[in-house]
């Protein structure tokens, strides 16, 4: 029998067995092959067995919680899109997710149909923003060359290798280099929508690319309040 094509491998970190059921069994009927585990030593395991599309992670798990779980997993691959699922909805929690490297959020109570309607959402935004592996796009920021096929940011003396997303930012700012690029369209452009929680997660980002150009005096990024940020070069 010919098996139906997968719309993608998700690992579902979930304690509740039965919440855990219901998500496996309806993002199967989606069409999605569902890995389910319910605990986050046995998530761990799991993932560095298999390829996933797609990590969903409850927060509240035995033996390794999903912050520390989700953690373990940065260390090993930066790119892998996480949607965290709890019960918690304090801001705190929420931001704390975000900066561990949570590309999304939801909490319990949710409908099924949400959820995937979130998942739908991440993969396709993941698989846009994949860029043509045979275009060579290469800027020249001070003594910088950002390479971003190959995920480059260099000097004559040292070597950054990036993350997908903060290559995607770095190009945005460079596409539009002593000019303001607003906070809305990088948000809509790199992670799909424009909210507060996804804003506190590009300003994480914002952090990161600073620390990197900061050996070069004529690079800044530049906030400009409530509008957005500038890639400064002076000449």
């Amino acid at each position: 029998m010919k098996m139906a094509k997968s719309n993608g491998k998700i690992l579902l970190i979930e304690d509740d067995k039965n919440l855990g059921f219901i998500i496996r069994d309806f993002l199967e009927l989606s069409k999605y092959h569902v890995i389910l585990r319910d605990n986050g030593k046995d998530g761990l395991l799991e993932y560095s067995r298999n390829h996933f599309d797609l990590l969903l992670v409850d927060i509240m798990l035995p033996l390794l919680d999903g912050f520390a779980l989700v953690e373990e997993i940065r260390k090993k691959n930066a790119e892998v899109p996480v949607i965290f699922i709890t019960a918690k909805s304090m801001t705190e929690d929420k931001i704390k997710g975000f900066k561990i490297g949570a590309d999304d959020y939801i909490t319990k109570p949710f409908s099924t149909e949400e959820l995937l309607l979130r998942v739908n959402a991440m993969l396709r935004r993941i698989r846009r923003r994949i860029p043509d592996q045979n275009e060579e796009i290469k800027y020249k920021i001070g003594k910088y060359i950002f390479d971003y096929k190959n995920l480059l940011l260099s000097t004559p003396d040292t070597e950054y290798r990036l993350t997908k997303r903060e290559a995607e930012v770095l190009s945005l700012l460079c596409m539009n280099v002593n000019n303001v690029s607003r906070r809305e369209v990088i948000l809509k452009t790199v992670w799909g929508e424009n909210d507060y929680f996804m804003g506190r997660s590009m300003d994480v980002y914002i952090t990161k690319l600073r620390k990197y150009l900061k050996e070069d005096p004529s690079v800044s990024i530049i906030n400009i309040h409530n509008t957005g940020f500038m890639l400064e070069v002076k000449n």
